[in-house]
């Protein structure tokens, strides 16, 4: 029998959807690990990444570096 975690993808989607469940669908997106940050004033951006950012500090959450972008605009890949 396998030791491999199960079901980690899964599990994860549920905590992100229990967390974040308050900002989910108004300026918040979460699939898998990718998460984005949606507004269209600058101003309520910053409130929405205060109000985000909250959450990880909340919950302990860490961020990858790596992956971390900031002001990428509307249409943009």
């Amino acid at each position: 029998m396998s030791f491999r975690l199960k079901n980690t993808g899964a599990i994860y989607q549920w905590l992100m959807d229990k967390i974040f469940d308050l900002q989910l669908g108004r300026n918040l997106e979460v699939y898998v690990d990718d998460m984005v940050i949606k507004s269209d004033d600058l101003l309520v951006h910053i409130k929405d990444l205060k109000e985000v950012f909250g959450q990880f500090w909340k919950h302990n959450m860490r961020l990858n570096l790596e992956k971390l972008v900031f002001m990428v605009e509307k249409g943009s890949s």
